[in-house]
């Protein structure tokens, strides 16, 4: 496995037209707003979309969801098992084998837990909790931190919710119509939401995250809403606008990622108090010097 030759940071621009981006479980699945209105992805959100484009593209994936699943494990465990083999018995074997099978594993890190039998190591130790064989717990350092997507404006007052009915068959042959069945349905008519992202060489080194794996985020980050359609994010609803890509000219990096990503300045022309769509923003960045950002657009 190769490895990262220089620190890079990135930043994505994304544009949500009638859809819910990421819809919070806890809260009647409306989309996740803060106290102060503005509209939020969470970064498990996004990493799932970078993982899915990834494994459209071939790659090997060790976090697979149920419903975009390549093989026949039904579960993480099981995928580690039966893909490593005796490798999950030894820590340093687990750690080598996993990242250089799995791209996300490499990439974005790993916990890896495993039980023991749970057999007394001895009757004198009785009230201890300790076994003869107290497994394997893994825990994996990935080199690529994503942020959550934040929305530029506040969206609390562009979510719209619908009350919904399912009309479906009756019980026995079939023949008469159940009741109805009312739920709701919620989208954000607009919001342009940001989220930025770096990948760190020393961690890289660690994992094997190389430069081709950096590529082939980059690529993936393009086109994170391919096949991702859904009721709740129709197709053609949701699209990423830039990809902004800094890469420094060394390992350490030429400037803190704080900082790069603070060059980024995305608001709302001051002629739009309320922006409607991608048009209604000033979307600029400030250069550091010695290091400007390769801008991706028109895809």
């Amino acid at each position: 496995m190769g490895n990262l030759s220089n620190k890079i940071d990135f930043a994505v621009i994304l544009n949500v037209q009638n859809a819910n981006p990421n819809g919070d479980p806890l809260y009647g699945n409306r989309p996740r707003v803060n106290y102060d209105g503005t509209g939020e992805m969470s970064d498990v959100c996004i990493k799932r979309k970078i993982r899915n484009r990834l494994m459209d593209d071939g790659h090997d994936i060790f976090v697979q969801s149920d419903d975009n699943k390549k093989d026949e494990y039904k579960s993480l465990r099981e995928r580690a098992e039966k893909v490593l083999g005796s490798a999950v018995k030894d820590e340093k074997k687990l750690r080598h084998e996993a990242c250089k099978k799995w791209i996300d594993v490499r990439a974005f890190g790993q916990v890896f837990a495993f039980k023991g039998e749970g057999k007394k190591k001895s009757k004198k130790k009785e009230s201890d909790n300790e076994t003869s064989d107290k497994g394997v717990s893994v825990g994996i350092r990935g080199p690529v931190s994503v942020h959550p997507a934040f929305s530029v404006v506040p969206v609390s007052d562009k979510v719209t919710s619908l009350q919904i009915t399912k009309s479906v068959s009756g019980e026995g042959d079939g023949s008469k119509r159940g009741s109805d069945t009312m739920g709701m349905k919620h989208r954000v008519d607009h919001g342009l939401y940001v989220f930025y992202g770096s990948m760190n060489p020393q961690l890289a080194s660690i994992t094997g995250f190389s430069d081709k794996d950096a590529k082939a985020i980059k690529e993936v980050l393009k086109k994170l809403f391919e096949n991702d359609s859904s009721s709740a994010r129709p197709e053609g609803s949701m699209e990423v606008v830039k990809v902004f890509w800094w890469e420094h000219n060394c390992l350490n990096g030429q400037y803190p990622s704080a900082k790069v990503h603070r060059t980024l300045k995305v608001q709302s022309k001051p002629d739009k108090k309320e922006p409607k769509c991608v048009d209604d923003y000033i979307i600029e960045t400030v250069n550091l010097e010695g290091l400007k950002p390769e801008i991706i657009e028109g895809f």
